[in-house]
């Protein structure tokens, strides 16, 4: 891991370090006076919600890695996305095949092996981290498409945005937001309220803490906003980690495309795993 990451780390998870019991309130205190300090924090939050891209669709020519142990696979492929409703990563072999297909609708979570005719589909409910975790459609897309979000909603609006705090003390600012035991993190830079990471962490004091970690770099122009072209994911569990990496090139807004696939009779029903195995296999 690189220095600066494992800073960007380290910043978004020293909080929970000094996190303590608070002993439970008989009397409900009245709202705070809105400070200076806390006007520039919404307002910061506001900057950071309008970065969000208006395009419907995004697609890419994209270079996709996988690492899980020793083991490594790069393919190159095509992320299409069309937003409220799918995002599809097809990975090809040999430069031509499709060996693959990850997609994500509002409904389903679908991972297909192509060469060996094996699939796996599932809701969002059935995926242990997502169904402990309250994410879904919505949450995988903000993460995607480089946005702030709030657990159980389909869009952030401004008076969502007042669950969230922004600490602008730092080079960077962290936007940050709690939930029970979901804990939501975000770095973004200060003076273009560019999310440069997302940080989700569930905790669990009796199997172990599950995290994701989101990086996004080179930055690109893409209609009024700017989109990023590299993704670092890693997805930490107490015995495994999955680290994905997705560069893209020739961003588009191709919209000739059907946003959901059918299965054919032909393919086999796996487990994730088995699906992994496989690809690192090709």
């Amino acid at each position: 891991m690189k220095a600066a990451s494992f800073l960007k780390v380290m910043l978004l998870t020293m909080p929970f370090l000094f996190v303590g019991c608070k002993s439970k309130k008989a009397v409900v205190e009245p709202p705070k006076p809105v400070t200076v300090e806390m006007q520039q924090q919404q307002n910061f939050l506001l900057k950071v919600n309008d970065n969000a891209q208006y395009e419907k669709f995004i697609t890419s020519k994209v270079k996709f890695s996988i690492e899980v142990g020793v083991q490594k696979l790069t393919l190159t492929g095509n992320l299409k996305m069309k937003r409220d409703e799918c995002i599809r990563l097809q990975l090809m072999a040999f430069g031509f095949v499709e060996a693959g297909r990850i997609e994500l609708t509002p409904d389903y979570v679908l991972i297909m092996d192509r060469i060996n005719k094996q699939y796996m589909k599932a809701s969002y409910g059935s995926v242990d981290f997502l169904r402990n975790s309250g994410l879904n459609f919505y949450t995988m897309q903000a993460l995607f498409w480089n946005e702030l979000f709030v657990p159980g909603q389909s869009k952030v609006t401004d008076n969502l945005l007042n669950r969230m705090d922004a600490d602008l003390s730092g080079e960077d600012a962290i936007i940050s937001l709690n939930d029970g035991k979901m804990q939501y993190r975000w770095l973004a830079t200060k003076d273009k309220a560019t999310i440069r990471m997302a940080n989700i962490i569930y905790s669990d004091q009796f199997n172990g803490n599950t995290q994701l970690n989101w990086d996004y770099e080179d930055f690109r122009v893409m209609g009024r906003k700017t989109f990023p072209c590299e993704h670092a994911i890693t997805f930490t569990t107490p015995d495994k980690e999955v680290k994905l990496g997705m560069v893209l090139n020739y961003l588009k807004h191709d919209d000739s495309w059907a946003t959901h696939t059918d299965v054919s009779s032909s393919y086999k029903e796996v487990s994730v795993d088995e699906i992994l195995r496989r690809f690192m296999a090709l």
